[in-house]
Parts: structure tokens; sequence; C-alpha cells
């Protein structure tokens, strides 16, 4: 199982971006698919995640901003970014966790908000 994440790039503040992050084969037995970024002199945290269930949970920066969602159909998932602000800057990388404990990382896209 591959994560190829995309959707990055430069946008002003206030502007939107979506993320995409597509599996390359059908991930049956997942637990949650998450965002997680990494500005620099940082450490990677957890932005939004999406349990099997359906529900989600959102780092209090981003609440009210960011939706997290997926399409089963096409094994991707995704993190609408609205409203963002340069201190979203940062590498995003989207990660799935397996049953079991096993999970998945994703190589990364970097955004970047200009003020």
């Amino acid at each position: 199982v591959q994560l190829q994440a995309s959707g990055g790039g430069l946008v002003q503040a206030g502007g939107s971006l979506r993320l995409s992050c597509a599996t390359s084969g059908t991930i049956l037995r997942y637990t949650t698919m998450n965002w997680y970024r990494q500005a620099p002199g940082k450490e990677r945290e957890l932005v939004a995640s999406l349990a099997r269930g359906g529900s989600t949970n959102y780092a209090d920066a981003v609440k009210g901003r960011f939706t997290i969602s997926k399409d089963s159909a096409k094994n991707t998932h995704y993190l609408q970014m609205n409203g963002l602000k340069p201190e979203d800057t940062a590498v995003y990388y989207c990660k799935v966790d397996i049953i079991g404990g096993t999970h998945y990382w994703g190589q990364g896209t970097l955004v970047t908000v200009s003020s």
C-alpha cells in the first residue's frame, strides 16, 4: 500500500486549498484516516482525523476552517482548508491507521500561506 499526497501550493492568507491522499490499493481494515503537518522547527502534529465510523477530530487551531473527508470509491481522503493563515504553513502528511497497529504515511505536500 502506498499513499500519495497532493494539492499543496502557495496561497494568500484567507485562501483555500484541498489536499488529496490517494492510496494505491483499497485499505479494507483501516481504523482512521489522518492529516498531520510539520512546520519548520516544530514537531509533527495531528491536524484532523476521520474514524471508520465517521467521527472526526480536529486540532483546535483548525476547527471551523478545515474539513476532512473521504471518497471510498476513489480510495482517497481529503483535507479541505479554508481561511488559511500564515501559521498554517507546513508540510502536510497523510496517514492511514490499520487494525492491529500498522500505519502508512504519505510523502508530504508543502502548503505555504503568504500574508
